[in-house]
Protein backbone atom coordinates (compact mmCIF):
# COMPACT_ATOMS: atom_id res chain seq x y z
CA UNK A 1 0.00 0.00 0.00
CA UNK A 2 0.95 3.53 -0.97
CA UNK A 3 1.40 5.86 2.54
CA UNK A 4 1.85 9.22 1.12
CA UNK A 5 3.98 10.03 4.37
CA UNK A 6 7.24 7.03 4.08
CA UNK A 7 10.01 7.64 1.49
CA UNK A 8 8.28 5.84 -1.77
CA UNK A 9 10.70 3.37 -3.03
CA UNK A 10 10.06 4.26 -6.84
CA UNK A 11 10.33 0.97 -9.68
CA UNK A 12 13.25 0.84 -11.85
CA UNK A 13 12.89 1.59 -15.20
CA UNK A 14 11.64 -0.08 -18.09
CA UNK A 15 7.95 -0.77 -17.26
CA UNK A 16 6.38 -3.29 -18.91
CA UNK A 17 3.27 -3.44 -20.87
CA UNK A 18 2.72 0.48 -20.94
CA UNK A 19 2.22 0.68 -25.22
CA UNK A 20 -1.41 0.33 -24.58
CA UNK A 21 -4.14 0.55 -27.93
CA UNK A 22 -5.13 4.43 -26.06
CA UNK A 23 -1.71 5.56 -26.21
CA UNK A 24 -0.61 4.17 -29.87
CA UNK A 25 -3.63 6.24 -30.75
CA UNK A 26 -2.53 9.13 -29.33
CA UNK A 27 1.26 8.68 -30.40
CA UNK A 28 0.15 9.18 -34.09
CA UNK A 29 -1.00 12.71 -33.73
CA UNK A 30 1.42 13.87 -31.20
CA UNK A 31 4.57 12.44 -33.75
CA UNK A 32 3.15 13.60 -36.73
CA UNK A 33 2.42 17.33 -34.89
CA UNK A 34 5.79 17.30 -33.36
CA UNK A 35 7.34 16.31 -37.22
CA UNK A 36 5.18 19.23 -38.77
CA UNK A 37 6.58 22.05 -36.31
CA UNK A 38 10.15 20.59 -36.52
CA UNK A 39 9.65 20.86 -40.44
CA UNK A 40 8.29 24.67 -40.37
CA UNK A 41 11.81 25.79 -37.84
CA UNK A 42 14.07 24.05 -40.22
CA UNK A 43 12.51 25.68 -43.10
CA UNK A 44 12.77 29.06 -41.45
CA UNK A 45 15.35 31.46 -43.39
CA UNK A 46 15.81 33.40 -39.72
CA UNK A 47 16.75 30.76 -37.13
CA UNK A 48 17.39 33.06 -34.48
CA UNK A 49 13.87 33.64 -35.09
CA UNK A 50 12.03 30.91 -33.11
CA UNK A 51 15.17 30.45 -30.27
CA UNK A 52 14.48 34.30 -29.22
CA UNK A 53 11.13 34.14 -28.89
CA UNK A 54 9.39 30.97 -28.17
CA UNK A 55 11.92 29.76 -24.90
CA UNK A 56 10.88 33.24 -23.41
CA UNK A 57 7.12 31.68 -23.43
CA UNK A 58 8.28 27.99 -22.09
CA UNK A 59 10.25 29.77 -19.31
CA UNK A 60 7.04 31.90 -18.08
CA UNK A 61 4.73 29.67 -18.46
CA UNK A 62 7.01 26.32 -16.61
CA UNK A 63 7.70 28.71 -13.96
CA UNK A 64 4.11 29.83 -13.52
CA UNK A 65 3.46 26.34 -12.77
CA UNK A 66 5.53 27.07 -9.40
CA UNK A 67 3.91 30.13 -8.73
CA UNK A 68 7.17 32.57 -10.21
CA UNK A 69 4.81 34.76 -11.83
CA UNK A 70 5.76 37.78 -14.11
CA UNK A 71 4.73 39.26 -17.71
CA UNK A 72 5.80 38.47 -20.83
CA UNK A 73 6.24 42.42 -21.39
CA UNK A 74 8.64 42.39 -18.73
CA UNK A 75 10.76 39.55 -19.86
CA UNK A 76 11.25 40.65 -23.64
CA UNK A 77 12.35 43.91 -21.88
CA UNK A 78 14.64 42.51 -19.99
CA UNK A 79 15.98 39.50 -21.64
CA UNK A 80 19.24 41.21 -22.59
CA UNK A 81 20.26 43.03 -19.06
CA UNK A 82 18.16 41.69 -16.01
CA UNK A 83 19.57 43.84 -13.83
CA UNK A 84 16.72 46.27 -13.51
CA UNK A 85 14.04 43.43 -13.36
CA UNK A 86 11.97 41.91 -10.03
CA UNK A 87 13.16 38.87 -8.55
CA UNK A 88 10.14 37.05 -10.51
CA UNK A 89 11.39 38.03 -13.89
CA UNK A 90 15.14 37.33 -13.16
CA UNK A 91 14.32 33.92 -12.00
CA UNK A 92 12.01 33.36 -15.64
CA UNK A 93 15.18 34.40 -17.37
CA UNK A 94 17.38 32.17 -15.41
CA UNK A 95 15.39 29.61 -16.57
CA UNK A 96 15.84 30.70 -20.32
CA UNK A 97 19.66 30.56 -19.79
CA UNK A 98 19.52 27.09 -18.22
CA UNK A 99 17.85 25.65 -21.05
CA UNK A 100 20.14 27.41 -23.28
CA UNK A 101 22.73 26.01 -20.88
CA UNK A 102 21.67 22.00 -21.33
CA UNK A 103 20.89 23.04 -25.48
CA UNK A 104 24.67 23.75 -25.70
CA UNK A 105 25.78 20.99 -23.43
CA UNK A 106 23.96 18.67 -25.35
CA UNK A 107 24.76 19.53 -29.12
CA UNK A 108 27.62 22.05 -28.83
CA UNK A 109 30.84 20.40 -30.48
CA UNK A 110 31.82 18.96 -27.23
CA UNK A 111 28.20 17.41 -26.80
CA UNK A 112 27.79 14.55 -24.08
CA UNK A 113 24.43 12.92 -23.67
CA UNK A 114 21.87 13.63 -21.38
CA UNK A 115 22.64 13.16 -18.00
CA UNK A 116 22.54 13.56 -13.87
CA UNK A 117 25.31 16.39 -14.50
CA UNK A 118 22.78 17.87 -17.27
CA UNK A 119 19.94 18.25 -14.86
CA UNK A 120 22.06 19.28 -11.81
CA UNK A 121 23.81 22.07 -14.00
CA UNK A 122 20.64 23.06 -14.99
CA UNK A 123 19.00 22.94 -12.17
CA UNK A 124 22.22 25.37 -10.32
CA UNK A 125 21.56 27.76 -13.02
CA UNK A 126 17.65 27.97 -12.44
CA UNK A 127 18.39 28.15 -8.71
CA UNK A 128 21.80 30.57 -8.88
CA UNK A 129 23.85 28.11 -6.91
CA UNK A 130 25.69 24.75 -7.42
CA UNK A 131 23.06 22.58 -5.98
CA UNK A 132 23.97 18.67 -6.07
CA UNK A 133 21.76 15.67 -4.80
CA UNK A 134 19.74 15.97 -1.71
CA UNK A 135 21.61 14.76 1.22
CA UNK A 136 19.12 15.49 3.75
CA UNK A 137 15.64 13.63 5.34
CA UNK A 138 12.27 15.64 5.79
CA UNK A 139 11.76 16.56 2.08
CA UNK A 140 8.06 15.67 1.09
CA UNK A 141 5.52 17.15 -1.13
CA UNK A 142 1.95 18.87 0.19
CA UNK A 143 -1.18 19.84 -0.96
CA UNK A 144 -0.82 23.91 -1.35
CA UNK A 145 -4.29 24.47 0.25
CA UNK A 146 -4.51 22.16 2.96
CA UNK A 147 -0.90 21.56 4.08
CA UNK A 148 -1.20 17.68 4.22
CA UNK A 149 2.00 15.54 2.88
CA UNK A 150 0.80 13.98 -0.45
CA UNK A 151 4.07 12.25 -1.48
CA UNK A 152 7.39 11.79 0.01
CA UNK A 153 10.42 11.22 -2.32
CA UNK A 154 13.11 8.65 -1.27
CA UNK A 155 16.06 9.16 0.50
CA UNK A 156 19.39 8.59 1.13
CA UNK A 157 22.01 10.09 -1.12
CA UNK A 158 23.50 6.59 -2.50
CA UNK A 159 19.88 5.33 -3.29
CA UNK A 160 18.59 8.66 -5.04
CA UNK A 161 22.12 8.32 -7.24
CA UNK A 162 21.48 4.60 -8.10
CA UNK A 163 17.34 5.88 -8.85
CA UNK A 164 19.07 8.52 -11.08
CA UNK A 165 21.58 6.02 -12.74
CA UNK A 166 18.81 3.90 -13.92
CA UNK A 167 16.98 6.81 -15.26
CA UNK A 168 20.06 8.14 -17.12
CA UNK A 169 20.36 4.54 -18.48
CA UNK A 170 16.65 4.08 -19.67
CA UNK A 171 17.07 8.08 -21.62
CA UNK A 172 19.15 6.37 -23.46
CA UNK A 173 18.19 2.16 -23.88
CA UNK A 174 14.50 2.65 -23.80
CA UNK A 175 12.68 0.23 -26.12
CA UNK A 176 9.53 2.06 -26.78
CA UNK A 177 8.69 4.96 -29.14
CA UNK A 178 10.55 8.46 -27.68
CA UNK A 179 7.35 10.19 -26.93
CA UNK A 180 6.19 7.33 -24.46
CA UNK A 181 9.87 7.42 -23.03
CA UNK A 182 9.51 11.02 -22.60
CA UNK A 183 6.76 10.78 -20.20
CA UNK A 184 7.73 7.63 -18.32
CA UNK A 185 11.49 9.71 -17.70
CA UNK A 186 9.64 12.72 -16.51
CA UNK A 187 7.33 11.05 -14.19
CA UNK A 188 10.43 8.84 -12.64
CA UNK A 189 12.48 12.18 -12.20
CA UNK A 190 9.79 14.04 -10.68
CA UNK A 191 9.47 11.09 -8.59
CA UNK A 192 12.89 10.43 -7.32
CA UNK A 193 12.67 14.60 -6.55
CA UNK A 194 17.06 14.51 -6.82
CA UNK A 195 17.13 18.50 -5.61
CA UNK A 196 15.40 20.54 -2.70
CA UNK A 197 14.16 22.97 -5.27
CA UNK A 198 13.99 23.40 -8.50
CA UNK A 199 12.68 19.74 -9.62
CA UNK A 200 9.81 20.34 -11.96
CA UNK A 201 11.42 23.20 -14.43
CA UNK A 202 14.56 21.21 -13.92
CA UNK A 203 12.37 18.20 -15.28
CA UNK A 204 10.39 20.27 -17.86
CA UNK A 205 14.00 21.25 -19.32
CA UNK A 206 15.29 17.35 -19.61
CA UNK A 207 11.56 17.28 -21.74
CA UNK A 208 13.10 19.68 -24.49
CA UNK A 209 16.13 18.12 -24.51
CA UNK A 210 15.21 14.59 -24.64
CA UNK A 211 13.44 15.24 -27.94
CA UNK A 212 16.48 17.52 -29.79
CA UNK A 213 18.77 14.89 -28.30
CA UNK A 214 16.53 12.10 -30.25
CA UNK A 215 16.27 14.40 -33.21
CA UNK A 216 12.64 15.50 -33.13
CA UNK A 217 13.49 18.74 -32.28
CA UNK A 218 16.04 20.44 -33.94
CA UNK A 219 15.96 23.50 -31.54
CA UNK A 220 14.53 24.30 -28.16
CA UNK A 221 11.36 25.49 -29.35
CA UNK A 222 7.91 23.52 -28.08
CA UNK A 223 6.42 25.13 -26.08
CA UNK A 224 5.20 22.22 -23.77
CA UNK A 225 4.28 23.89 -20.18
CA UNK A 226 1.57 25.72 -21.78
CA UNK A 227 -0.26 23.28 -21.60
CA UNK A 228 0.60 21.97 -18.23
CA UNK A 229 -0.11 25.20 -16.89
CA UNK A 230 -3.50 25.13 -18.56
CA UNK A 231 -3.75 21.67 -16.95
CA UNK A 232 -1.92 22.40 -13.70
CA UNK A 233 -3.79 20.61 -11.32
CA UNK A 234 -4.23 17.68 -14.00
CA UNK A 235 -0.64 17.13 -14.32
CA UNK A 236 0.01 17.10 -10.48
CA UNK A 237 -3.07 14.68 -10.20
CA UNK A 238 -2.16 12.24 -12.77
CA UNK A 239 1.44 11.94 -11.67
CA UNK A 240 0.41 11.25 -7.98
CA UNK A 241 -1.67 8.91 -9.74
CA UNK A 242 0.88 6.59 -11.36
CA UNK A 243 2.65 6.84 -7.87
CA UNK A 244 -0.56 5.70 -6.05
CA UNK A 245 -2.04 3.17 -8.16
CA UNK A 246 0.39 2.33 -10.83
CA UNK A 247 -2.04 4.29 -14.07
CA UNK A 248 0.80 4.65 -16.41
CA UNK A 249 -1.90 5.06 -19.17
CA UNK A 250 -3.21 8.15 -18.36
CA UNK A 251 -0.05 10.08 -17.81
CA UNK A 252 1.48 9.11 -21.13
CA UNK A 253 -1.62 10.22 -22.42
CA UNK A 254 -2.12 13.39 -20.54
CA UNK A 255 1.90 13.95 -21.85
CA UNK A 256 1.13 13.24 -25.66
CA UNK A 257 -1.97 15.47 -25.73
CA UNK A 258 0.35 18.02 -24.28
CA UNK A 259 2.75 17.50 -27.59
CA UNK A 260 0.44 17.23 -29.83
CA UNK A 261 -1.43 20.58 -28.57
CA UNK A 262 1.33 22.59 -28.00
CA UNK A 263 3.06 21.80 -31.09
CA UNK A 264 0.01 22.64 -33.51
CA UNK A 265 0.06 25.79 -31.06
CA UNK A 266 3.01 27.02 -31.71
CA UNK A 267 3.18 25.97 -35.80
CA UNK A 268 0.41 28.85 -35.56
CA UNK A 269 2.15 31.25 -33.51
CA UNK A 270 4.73 30.64 -36.07
CA UNK A 271 2.33 31.11 -39.41
CA UNK A 272 1.34 34.44 -37.45
CA UNK A 273 4.37 35.93 -36.83
CA UNK A 274 5.85 35.37 -40.45
CA UNK A 275 3.06 36.81 -41.95
CA UNK A 276 3.41 39.98 -39.37
CA UNK A 277 7.32 39.89 -40.77
CA UNK A 278 6.05 39.82 -44.10
CA UNK A 279 3.41 42.35 -43.92
CA UNK A 280 6.00 44.79 -41.50
CA UNK A 281 8.44 44.31 -44.55
CA UNK A 282 6.35 45.63 -47.16
CA UNK A 283 4.84 48.26 -45.36
CA UNK A 284 8.65 49.67 -44.73
CA UNK A 285 9.83 48.78 -48.40
CA UNK A 286 6.61 50.86 -49.91
CA UNK A 287 6.54 53.50 -47.01
CA UNK A 288 10.35 54.01 -46.13
CA UNK A 289 12.78 52.85 -49.40
CA UNK A 290 15.77 54.49 -47.24
CA UNK A 291 15.16 52.56 -44.06
CA UNK A 292 14.50 49.26 -45.57
CA UNK A 293 16.87 46.47 -45.32
CA UNK A 294 16.24 42.69 -45.27
CA UNK A 295 18.17 42.18 -42.15
CA UNK A 296 16.78 45.20 -39.96
CA UNK A 297 13.54 43.75 -40.52
CA UNK A 298 15.13 40.31 -39.03
CA UNK A 299 16.40 41.93 -36.04
CA UNK A 300 12.84 43.64 -35.41
CA UNK A 301 11.67 40.37 -35.45
CA UNK A 302 14.19 38.02 -33.37
CA UNK A 303 13.67 41.09 -29.87
CA UNK A 304 10.08 42.73 -29.46
CA UNK A 305 12.52 45.31 -27.47
CA UNK A 306 14.87 46.69 -29.30
CA UNK A 307 17.57 49.14 -27.82
CA UNK A 308 19.91 51.65 -30.35
CA UNK A 309 22.48 49.63 -28.88
CA UNK A 310 21.66 46.25 -30.59
CA UNK A 311 21.57 48.61 -34.21
CA UNK A 312 25.06 49.03 -33.70
CA UNK A 313 26.03 45.55 -32.50
CA UNK A 314 24.97 44.10 -35.16
CA UNK A 315 26.23 46.41 -37.57
CA UNK A 316 23.97 48.49 -38.80
CA UNK A 317 25.33 51.76 -37.86
CA UNK A 318 28.39 53.31 -36.80
CA UNK A 319 26.74 56.11 -34.67
CA UNK A 320 24.04 56.35 -32.04
CA UNK A 321 22.58 59.77 -34.40
CA UNK A 322 21.89 56.99 -36.85
CA UNK A 323 20.55 54.45 -34.70
CA UNK A 324 18.15 56.12 -33.48
CA UNK A 325 16.65 58.20 -36.70
CA UNK A 326 16.09 54.71 -38.01
CA UNK A 327 14.46 53.56 -34.86
CA UNK A 328 12.41 57.00 -34.76
CA UNK A 329 11.36 56.64 -38.85
CA UNK A 330 10.20 53.38 -38.33
CA UNK A 331 8.36 54.31 -35.55
CA UNK A 332 6.81 56.84 -37.66
CA UNK A 333 5.50 54.46 -40.09
CA UNK A 334 4.03 52.48 -36.95
CA UNK A 335 6.27 49.52 -36.86
CA UNK A 336 7.28 50.48 -33.55
CA UNK A 337 6.66 52.16 -30.23
CA UNK A 338 9.08 54.22 -28.05
CA UNK A 339 8.95 53.86 -24.27
CA UNK A 340 11.85 55.67 -21.76
CA UNK A 341 12.80 53.42 -19.58
CA UNK A 342 14.92 54.92 -17.00
CA UNK A 343 18.03 56.96 -19.03
CA UNK A 344 17.27 54.65 -22.10
CA UNK A 345 14.58 54.68 -24.51
CA UNK A 346 12.90 51.11 -25.99
CA UNK A 347 11.51 50.56 -29.44
CA UNK A 348 8.98 48.28 -29.23
CA UNK A 349 7.49 45.94 -31.85
CA UNK A 350 4.16 46.03 -29.83
CA UNK A 351 2.12 43.96 -32.93
CA UNK A 352 4.75 41.31 -32.17
CA UNK A 353 4.72 41.74 -28.29
CA UNK A 354 1.38 40.90 -28.64
CA UNK A 355 1.51 38.07 -30.49
CA UNK A 356 3.87 36.31 -27.96
CA UNK A 357 1.75 37.93 -24.65
CA UNK A 358 -1.77 37.24 -25.97
CA UNK A 359 -3.43 33.40 -28.02
CA UNK A 360 -4.64 35.46 -30.53
CA UNK A 361 -3.17 35.12 -33.94
CA UNK A 362 -4.68 38.30 -35.38
CA UNK A 363 -2.47 41.79 -35.65
CA UNK A 364 -4.02 45.05 -36.55
CA UNK A 365 -2.83 45.73 -40.20
CA UNK A 366 -0.24 49.28 -41.16
CA UNK A 367 -1.77 51.89 -42.90
CA UNK A 368 -0.10 53.32 -45.69
CA UNK A 369 0.45 56.41 -45.70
Amino acid sequence: MFNPEVPYDIPLLPIDGIETVKILKKLTPAARALSALNQVARLLANQNLLVNLIPILESQSSSEIENIVTTTDALFKHESDSSGADPATKEVLRYKKALFLGFESISGNNARPLNTNTAIDICSQLIDKKVDVRKITGTNLKNQRTGEVIYTPPVGEENIKNKLSNWEYYLHEHDVDPLIALAVAHYQFEAIHPFLDGNGRTGRILNILFLIENELLSQPILYLSRYIVQNKEDYYRLLLNVTQNGDWESWICFMLDAITITSQWTIDKVNAILELQKQTSEHIKISAQKTYSYELVQLLFEKPYLRTKDLIDRGFYRSRQAAIASLKSLEELGVLESKVAGRETLFVNTRLLDLMSYDTNDFLPFAHH
